[in-house]
C-alpha cells in the first residue's frame, strides 16, 4: 500500500463571513491549496461553510442559494488542480425541499451530496424551520452543471487505494443513538468526515472529544471533525473552531479554541483494516447504497506521525503508574485463582537476583498476601552457577530477606559438573550444551522443591524472551504458572521501579540495584566477578525486539513497514544498518522458536499482545519464514543467522 497505508487528513476551520458566498469560497480556496501543500489527501470543512451556519431564515432566499451554488462550482474548478478529496458544507435546495449538505469533490467532480438525517431542534437549535432530512435512499441530481446524486449514508471508495474510503456525516448525526457512521464503516468507510456547526458551551468540548474518540474506537476508524469557528454570527451563539482527528480510539490532532486553520494527522489506513479484520465480531453491510468510486493517486508524502519508543509502556507518568497498579494487581488474581483452585498453600520461585524473577516474586508475595497466607510459605531458591555473581546473588538473598520469605540457596556446580562427565561433554567448551544444561539443572531443582514442599514453581519467563525464543527447552520455559508470561522485558523494568517507589526504604534501594544491574542469564564465568554474558548484546535491544513485537502482532503490519517505523522512532540511536540487522533476527527466531511457544505453561493475559497458544496466537512450529525474511534482505541483502535452541 503506497506510504505504508498513511493517508494525511485535515480538518478545517476558515474564518468566514455570514451570507458571503464570495468571501468563504476564497477562504476554503485558500485552505484547499495549502493543504494540497502539505500532501493532504482529504479534509473537510465546517457544515455550511459556504453562506455560514447562522444565516437563519436568509437560507430560504434564492439569491444565497445560488450564490452557494455558484460558490461551490468555482470550487470545483479550483480542485482540478488538487490531488485530494474535499468535503464543504453548503445548503442545497432540490424540488420543495432545501437540504444541508456536504459537497464531496476530487479534482473537479462532484462525486455526491450527502445531507444531513438528523435535524435538530431544540434547545438553541432550529434546524427544521428551514431544512429537511436527507432523503431516505439516495436520488439522482443535477448540481453545478454536474450529474451526482443526493442521499445519506453514501461512501465514496478510492479506486487507487480501496482503502481509502470514506463516510460523511453532518453535525448532529454524530451526536444522536445511532449515527449514520456506523453503518457507512459497515459498508467499508475507514475515514469518517464530520463536517459541524458545534456551538461552545462550558463541558461541551470534553464531551465532543469524547464522542470523536469513541466512535472511531468502536468503528475501528480515523475521524476527522470540522467545526465552524471566526465569522459566524454571536448574536446568540459562540463557535470555537474545535477541531478533532481521532483513530482507533486515540486523538491524533486536536485544534486550539478560537483558532482557525488546519489541523492535520497521518492515519493509519492498514492499521485500521487489520483491526477490523481480527475482530470477527465485526460485520460488513452490503445491503446500503453501492459505494461510489472516485480516482486519486494519492501524492507521496514525508511521514511526520510519531510512534511510541515503548509501545507496552504509556507515555504518561500518572498514566504509567496506574498502568502498573492494574498489571501486578491482574497478574496477582491470576495466580492467587490457581493457587485457590489447587488448594497449594506453598509457591517455590528462582530467584536469581535479576528483574523477571523479581517481578515473579513480588507477584507471588501479593497474590500469599491477598489470600492471607504466610509469605514463609513462598521459598525463593537462588542456584548459583558457574556464570552467577555475587551482585546478583547478594540482591536475591536481600530482597527473600526484605520481602519476608523462605530462602535457599543451591549450588549447581557440582550436579552439572557430574552431568557433562555423564555426557562427555569438555567443560571447557562453552555452548549451547554447557549453557543450557545449567538451566535444566535449575528448573529440575525448583520442581522437585515444589514437590518436596508441596508447592507451585512460578515462571518468571517474559514475553520478549518467549518471541524470540530466548528460553531453555524444559529448562527456564517451563513453570506451573507463568505470571510474566505476557510482560514484555521493557514493561517488566517499569513494573519493578514501580514497586521500588511504593516500597521506599530498604526494599527500595535493592530493587533500583537489580534496575542497574545487565540483563543476563549467567551462564558463562564472570570476568574479574563482572557478568560477562549480557543479553541485549547477543539477541540485540529489547527496546527495538518489542517495538518490532508489538506492531507485527497487534496490527499485522510488514517488516519492511516496521523497519520504516522504527527509522523514524529511533533516529539518532540506531541507524538503518542496525535496525535492519535486528529486524532480520527478530523474525528468524520468531519463526525459528514457535515450538517452544506451543507448549507454553498456563498464564494471565494482561495486555493487547500475548502468545499463548491456547489464545493470543495459534502459529505451527514449522511454518517457513521465507517470505518475512526475504523482504527485510531486500532492504540490505543481509543473510539470516542461525539460531541455535
Amino acid at each position: 500500500m503506497k506510504n505504508d497505508g498513511f493517508l494525511r487528513v485535515a480538518a478545517a476551520t476558515p474564518h468566514i463571513r455570514v451570507a458571503d458566498c464570495d468571501f468563504n469560497k476564497e477562504a476554503i480556496s485558500a485552505l484547499l491549496h495549502t493543504a494540497a501543500e502539505q500532501h493532504v489527501g482529504a479534509i473537510v470543512f465546517p457544515e455550511l461553510c459556504l453562506t455560514g451556519y447562522t444565516c437563519g431564515d436568509l437560507f430560504h432566499d434564492t439569491t444565497l442559494l445560488q450564490a452557494a451554488e455558484q460558490a461551490l462550482g468555482e470550487l470545483l474548478e479550483e480542485s482540478k488542480a488538487y490531488p485530494l478529496l474535499a468535503v464543504v458544507g453548503l445548503p442545497a435546495a432540490f424540488g420543495s425541499s432545501l437540504y444541508n449538505v456536504a459537497a464531496v469533490f476530487c479534482q473537479g467532480k462532484l462525486l455526491g451530496l450527502t445531507a444531513k438525517s438528523h435535524i435538530p431542534n431544540y434547545s438553541e437549535f432550529y434546524e427544521a424551520r428551514h431544512f429537511a432530512p436527507a432523503p431516505p435512499t439516495p436520488v439522482p441530481v443535477t448540481f453545478c452543471g454536474q450529474e451526482t446524486v443526493l442521499g445519506c449514508e453514501l461512501v465514496y471508495t478510492c479506486m487507487e487505494t480501496p482503502e481509502f474510503t470514506v463516510g460523511v456525516e453532518i453535525c448532529e448525526d454524530l451526536w444522536v443513538p445511532e449515527p449514520p457512521c456506523a453503518h457507512m464503516a459497515q459498508a467499508g468507510a475507514t475515514l469518517l468526515l464530520n463536517t459541524s456547526a458545534s456551538d461552545e458551551v462550558i463541558g461541551k468540548a470534553n464531551y465532543r472529544r469524547g464522542l470523536v474518540r469513541d466512535q472511531s474506537a468502536r468503528l475501528f476508524c480515523a475521524y476527522a471533525y470540522a467545526d465552524a469557528g471566526e465569522g459566524e454570527s454571536t448574536t446568540d451563539l459562540v463557535f470555537a473552531g474545535h477541531n478533532l482527528i481521532a483513530e482507533n480510539g486515540g486523538i491524533l490532532a486536536e485544534s486550539q479554541p478560537f483558532t482557525t486553520g488546519l489541523t492535520c494527522a497521518e492515519i493509519d489506513l492498514q492499521r485500521l483494516m487489520q483491526e477490523r479484520r481480527r475482530a470477527n465480531t465485526w460485520n460488513n453491510r452490503f445491503d446500503g447504497p453501492a459505494p461510489i468510486p472516485f480516482s486519486l493517486e494519492l501524492p507521496d508524502f514525508p511521514i511526520t506521525r510519531s510512534f511510541a519508543r515503548l509501545p507496552f509502556v504509556p507515555q504518561d507518568a500518572q498514566d504509567l503508574f496506574g498502568r502498573c497498579e492494574m498489571i501486578l494487581h491482574l497478574q496477582a488474581a491470576g495466580l492467587k485463582t490457581r493457587l485457590e483452585h489447587t488448594g497449594v498453600r506453598h509457591a517455590v520461585v528462582g530467584l536469581s537476583g535479576g528483574l523477571d524473577s523479581t517481578l515473579a516474586l513480588l507477584v507471588t508475595v501479593r497474590a500469599f498476601d491477598a489470600l492471607q497466607l504466610p509469605r514463609k510459605d513462598i521459598l525463593a531458591v537462588t542456584m548459583p552457577g558457574f556464570g552467577t555473581t555475587g551482585r546478583t546473588k547478594g540482591n536475591a538473598e536481600q530482597l527473600a530477606g526484605l520481602l519476608g520469605v523462605a530462602f535457599d540457596t543451591v549450588s549447581i556446580h557440582d550436579a552439572v559438573s557430574g552431568h557433562f562427565r555423564d555426557i562427555g561433554h569438555d567443560p571447557s567448551v562453552h555452548d549451547v550444551t554447557y549453557e543450557n544444561a545449567q538451566a535444566r539443572e535449575r528448573t529440575q531443582i525448583l520442581m522437585d522443591l515444589a514437590n518436596q514442599n508441596g508447592g507451585l514453581v512460578i515462571g518468571t519467563g517474559d514475553l520478549s524472551e518467549l518471541a524470540l525464543g530466548w528460553a531453555t527447552y524444559n529448562g527456564d520455559h517451563m513453570s506451573m504458572y507463568a505470571v510474566n508470561a505476557s510482560i514484555p522485558k521493557t514493561l517488566v523494568r517499569h513494573l519493578v521501579h514501580y514497586a521500588a517507589q511504593q516500597a521506599g526504604g530498604a526494599l527500595c534501594d535493592v530493587l533500583e540495584d537489580i534496575l542497574d544491574t545487565p540483563v543476563s542469564p549467567e551462564l558463562l564465568p564472570p570476568v574479574d566477578g563482572v557478568i560477562s554474558q549480557k543479553t541485549e548484546n547477543l539477541v540485540g535491544p529489547y527496546e527495538l525486539h518489542d517495538f518490532f513485537l508489538y506492531h507485527m502482532l497487534r496490527f499485522g503490519f510488514s517488516p519492511a513497514k516496521i523497519y520504516r517505523m522504527a527509522l523514524r522512532t529511533f533516529a539518532g540511536t540506531y541507524d538503518a544498518e542496525t535496525i535492519q540487522k535486528w529486524l532480520l533476527i527478530f523474525y528468524r527466531r520468531f519463526f525459528a522458536q514457535q515450538f517452544k511457544r506451543s507448549c507454553l505453561p498456563d498464564g494471565p493475559k494482561v495486555g493487547s499482545v500475548a502468545l499463548s497458544p491456547r489464545g493470543d496466537w495459534r502459529m505451527p512450529s514449522d511454518a517457513s519464514a521465507k517470505l518475512w525474511l526475504q523482504e527485510i534482505e531486500a532492504l540490505s541483502n543481509r543473510t539470516p543467522e542461525r539460531v541455535s535452541n
